[in-house]
């Protein structure tokens, strides 16, 4: 059994079985959401969650500076999110923080340490911290949040007293809201025949007094026009939805008259400056609820706020949208095979995410081009899942696919200018190739077309991590990580520890690629940067661990081969990234053996 030094955080929620018997699911569907809004904050400062508890979590930090300032971190989020919640739905955390040797077996830690950081959790206040003096003079000045010396305390089980330093969130600075869309939806070039699925937004129901029926007339105008901004299906306009309100009929039947394949209801409740919304998405031909959610918020800025939720409602009802398309059942009526059938089906294995099924994938995407080459979607996945496939280690990486993917990506471009995610794949071969300008111009305007995108946002930042400007992309990457967004086609954790790395901060580059490699244990990219990021920290043989690792899935990997395929616009990054592959053992290049043995001229 493993034994290393840990800085532990131990969190649970306070109140929280008062809150479990007055709201069983909507308590646990709370909880969980706030769980996720705070995880990258804790892969940003180098942790790892070590096990969820039925109300908390425990977490693992290399340095007990990352501990304390997540802690923090994860605090004032909390306090934040909290503002826009009533006083007996807010969620506190009690977070209790020590460091020490622990023993470590597969993914759990124990030990005496991991005790006292459950025990100070209990005596930290809702919405504050707990550190051990131990853990708080190891700190010392490197903290940018005071502590107040709350003395000596006796713990059950723990033999000596502990010294306990408190703290206490004084606020937070609130999140900017979302931009507004700059212009009017505009119609997508994409077919209506291939657009099958139909989406209707029922008029969310007000149920606060009449006059405040404007904001939740409002959101629902919004969420048409968000929605309307993706090319995958067709949105009903006001028009087709609002002659229901008021009315009491079934979703069944609402579906029947307006032929929609999918209805989104809702309902906008207002208690003084407080607003909640609450949104489902229902196949009404089953019945099945496919996605439910509910969003609290502060009035503040009245159209921030109303921007913010559409966001957020938008963001989430799309991806689910996509995933529900993916699995249905051909809709057509004839038996001849479509470009639009075998998109779909391509869709459905892409979402599988094994190497077979990704192979399968291919096809299909393949087929559908082949059967409509004006299908621009099909073209702009069949570039993604061949990039995908490379930094997978699924495909071979040739010259020939990368001027493929491009060729896909700028046909798809021209098939539907009005496509943002076809902009966003062109914005990310431009950024890989070193076309700077064109990859930023190309992000930009995949972020004006549908500026309701974390998928968008998320590219853009790619393209300032290939220009250098990392903590610019860490802040564009993490804001489409907290949105939720766990679409197939983005993967935020690679990029997060590319720019973490070369940022310097080598526990928070190892924690966002053992997310990546946890999706995909053979993920080039997330198995290179690992070793170089422990390298960096100095941890040699686990470094020369990952390395060896690295060079079994990829056997003839050298640095030098490596990273002419890396376009990065600062010569200073490479070198980074180079010192750390080779201090971990990679392979600068392959020695060629030549015979130094003298010809001997033939005899005559």
């Amino acid at each position: 059994m493993e034994r290393r030094l840990a800085a532990i955080v131990c969190a649970d929620v306070a109140g929280y079985s008062r809150m479990m018997g007055a709201d069983e699911a909507g308590t646990h569907a709370t909880f969980k959401a706030h769980r996720s809004a705070i995880y990258p904050i804790i892969l940003n400062h180098g942790g790892r969650l070590v096990k969820n508890t039925g109300d908390g979590f425990l977490l693992e930090f290399p340095s007990i500076v990352g501990a304390i300032e997540a802690a923090v971190a994860m605090q004032m989020v909390m306090a934040e999110r909290n503002e826009h919640l009533p006083a007996d739905r807010a969620m506190q955390f009690r977070m209790g923080i020590h460091m020490g040797d622990v023993m470590a077996d597969e993914d759990e830690v124990f030990g005496d340490d991991v005790n006292i950081a459950v025990r100070l959790e209990s005596v930290a206040a809702p919405g504050g911290v707990a550190v051990s003096g131990k853990a708080c003079h190891e700190a010392g000045k490197r903290l940018s949040v005071t502590f107040i010396d709350a003395g000596p305390y006796r713990f059950k089980n723990i033999e000596e007293p502990i010294h306990v330093w408190t703290w206490q969130p004084g606020g937070a600075d609130a999140v900017g809201p979302a931009p507004k869309a700059a212009s009017e939806t505009s119609a997508t070039n994409l077919p209506a025949q291939y657009r099958t699925a139909i989406v209707g937004v029922l008029p969310f129901t007000n149920l606060s007094e009449s006059a405040d029926e404007y904001f939740s007339d409002g959101l629902t105008e919004d969420l048409i026009h968000a929605l309307s901004l993706q090319s995958f299906y067709r949105v009903l306009s006001r028009n087709s939805t609002f002659s229901f309100k008021g009315k009491n009929v079934s979703t069944r039947l609402i579906a029947r008259e307006i032929d929609a394949t999918y209805l989104i209801q809702g309902s906008v409740r207002r208690a003084a400056n407080k607003i909640r919304v609450t949104a489902d998405l229902i196949a009404p031909e089953t019945g099945e609820q496919l996605w439910t959610g509910r969003f609290d918020r502060d009035m503040g800025d009245l159209f921030a706020m109303q921007d913010e939720l559409t966001t957020s409602l938008s963001a989430a009802i799309a991806a689910e949208i996509y995933r529900a398309e993916a699995s249905a059942p051909p809709r057509s009526s004839s038996n001849d095979i479509t470009a639009w059938d075998r998109f779909l089906k391509g869709l459905s294995y892409y979402y599988l995410h094994t190497k077979a099924d990704y192979e399968t994938s291919i096809s299909l995407f393949k087929e559908a081009i082949a059967l409509d080459p004006t299908l621009s979607i099909a073209r702009a996945y069949l570039a993604t899942i061949q990039i995908q496939g490379i930094q997978f280690g699924w495909i071979k990486s040739t010259r020939e696919l990368w001027d493929s993917a491009m060729c896909l990506a700028e046909s798809s471009v021209r098939l539907d200018p009005r496509s943002s995610f076809a902009f966003q794949i062109l914005a990310y071969l431009h950024a890989v190739e070193g076309h700077y300008e064109a990859a930023m111009d190309a992000a930009k305007r995949a972020v004006g077309l549908n500026p309701y995108d974390m998928g968008a946002r998320g590219v853009l930042g790619f393209c300032h991590l290939m220009s250098g400007e990392h903590r610019r992309a860490i802040e564009l990457f993490t804001m489409a990580a907290q949105q939720g967004n766990n679409d197939p086609r983005y993967q935020w954790a690679a990029v997060n520890a590319f720019s973490h790395y070369l940022l310097g901060q080598y526990d928070a580059s190892l924690s966002w690629s053992r997310e990546e490699l946890y999706v995909n244990p053979n993920h080039l990219q997330a198995l290179a940067i690992r070793a170089a990021a422990l390298a960096q920290l100095g941890r040699t043989a686990e470094a020369e661990n990952a390395a060896k690792v690295l060079l079994s899935n990829y056997p003839n990997l050298t640095v030098d081969r490596y990273l002419r395929n890396f376009h990065w616009k600062s010569a200073s990054d490479i070198a980074h990234f180079r010192d750390g592959l080779v201090k971990a053992g990679i392979p600068f290049s392959r020695l060629t053996v030549v015979d130094s043995a003298p010809k001997l001229a033939a005899d005559s």
